[in-house]
């Protein structure tokens, strides 16, 4: 006898769209949507920096204050590197009981052009080191206060910063009230191409602001192989050697005496080899048409300073055809903790499998390995390409109207995103028609980004205090609540 009502993989309850519009109704009284606008640091909140510094122990050491160097600079951009705590805070905060696979730090600058396999560009999300399934509200949750503290930096005034967050989780409301109504492969299929945007968006902006859309389109598209080739190698010896920019590039000819570079190159090489084998077979055999010609190691951006990242220059017809890969290392996601492990053993399987699944369209290179170092430890990573048409906005050089338009895009991209993992129909049915979740929002925001605001400068103090070390952070027992 047939089960129509169990999913055909998993077994899982199926429900009717009914079941699940009186699901989303009901998760009301779990969560009224006006009580996501509250919140406060708990009485045992760990402080940040001794939060930080442990999250930085099994960094590579001399990396660690390249991070604490920049996320001191401002209070975006240790926002951008604080996602732990900011998971920590998150985990008491009222929850819906309906989970999506989250990006896990969806700060707004984690939004943008990347390039399709069908040479198109489209609005994506673009950083899954953290991708965990949990709680869909918060990833809304962090792309509001990213919001609110770039805001800040700009200098907008109140209205203007609650009114660039309600643009967002409108966006994101409404986009997933969209998807609530469309079939399964509809939502599968939908992605935002820049055409797409353009209808929606360009005749929101001045003259001037088409202007720089247009040059940020054409970026995106020359910030390729050849481009990254054109960039970051010189030529040796009439061959083409990945050049070095200390601390952030380092070749591998000046990190390791020779019977050590030896040793890693082979490794290296070797990564590369067993990587393939997650890819399809017929991505094996392009990336076979490649050989390795130079490596180096590399610095990430603010959140993942630190961490073991490898850039491999290979070529493929002749050195006029190249192929950048990044092999970066995948650690334990900082929402773990909180909200359940990975289905995955291997870190860099779920950043790949997450990013799959979150992303419309993604790099036809990505793929992972875990790997053994010389000492007999273990390292799992995941491989893509490092630069396939990338655009990133530029947050400083936004005006209230512009950041609006950006957060509105980026609300209904996390929408597109967590719809393709989640119950769409009862996360559009919690959030209903009204504005209650973005007013709810919006105070989140400023009460959040008031607390970012004393966690920089808890940094600052702390670094200035100790000279830039901040190993004995790690010990909760040595700092105070004051630090």
């Amino acid at each position: 006898m047939l089960e129509p009502r169990k999913g055909v993989v998993t077994g899982r309850p199926y429900l009717t769209p009914e079941e699940r519009v009186r699901r989303g109704r009901s998760a009301r009284r779990l969560a009224p949507r006006s009580s996501h606008g509250e919140w406060e640091p708990a009485a045992d909140r760990r402080p940040p920096v001794g939060r930080l510094a442990a999250q930085s122990a099994n960094s590579v050491p001399e990396l660690v204050p390249i991070r604490y160097g920049r996320m001191v600079e401002s209070p975006f951009r240790f926002y951008r590197g604080a996602a732990s705590i900011m998971a920590a805070d998150l985990a008491p905060t009222p929850r819906t009981g309906m989970r999506a696979q989250l990006c896990g730090d969806a700060h707004m600058l984690n939004f943008r052009l990347l390039g399709s396999p069908e040479r198109r560009l489209v609005f994506d999300i673009n950083d899954f080191d953290e991708t965990l399934r949990g709680p869909w509200e918060w990833d809304v949750k962090r792309l509001a206060a990213s919001l609110a503290v770039a805001g800040r930096e700009n200098g907008f005034d109140d209205h203007q910063r609650a009114t660039v967050v309600r643009a967002m989780v409108r966006g994101y409301r409404e986009a997933m009230r969209a998807f609530a109504g469309m079939t399964n492969l509809d939502v599968w299929y939908a992605h935002g191409d820049t055409e797409r945007i353009r209808e929606l968006y360009m005749d929101q902006l001045d003259a001037q602001r088409r202007k720089n859309f247009r040059r940020m389109l054409a970026k995106a598209k020359g910030r390729d192989s050849l481009q990254a080739a054109e960039k970051l190698t010189t030529v040796v010896d009439g061959h083409p050697r990945i050049a070095a920019d200390p601390p952030l590039v380092v070749p591998i000819a000046d990190l390791l005496p020779d019977l050590e570079r030896a040793q890693v190159e082979d490794w290296i090489r070797d990564l590369i080899r067993r990587y393939s084998r997650s890819l399809r077979s017929d991505l094996r055999m392009l990336l076979d048409q490649y050989r390795v010609v130079d490596m180096a190691r590399k610095v990430v951006g603010v959140g993942s300073v630190g961490t073991r990242c490898w850039i491999v220059l290979l070529a493929g017809a002749d050195e006029l055809d190249p192929l950048f890969l990044q092999i970066k290392e995948a650690n334990r996601s900082v929402l773990a903790e909180h909200a359940g492990e990975s289905p995955y053993a291997h870190q860099g399987h779920r950043v790949v499998a997450g990013q799959r699944l979150m992303q419309a369209v993604g790099d036809i290179l990505l793929g992972w390995k875990r790997a053994e170092d010389a000492h007999g430890g273990s390292h799992d990573f995941y491989v893509r390409q490092l630069r396939d048409w990338k655009g990133i906005a530029d947050s400083r050089a936004m005006v209230p109207h512009s950041m609006r338009i950006f957060a509105e895009l980026c609300g209904t991209t996390l929408a597109r995103a967590h719809a393709r993992s989640s119950d769409r129909i009862a996360i559009a049915s919690y959030l209903g028609k009204s504005d209650v979740f973005d007013r709810a929002l919006a105070r989140f925001a400023e009460t959040y980004a008031d607390q970012n605001e004393k966690d920089h400068q808890a940094l600052v103090e702390a670094l200035a205090e100790r000279g830039g070390d901040l190993s004995a952070a790690s010990r909760a027992d040595s700092w105070t609540d004051r630090d």
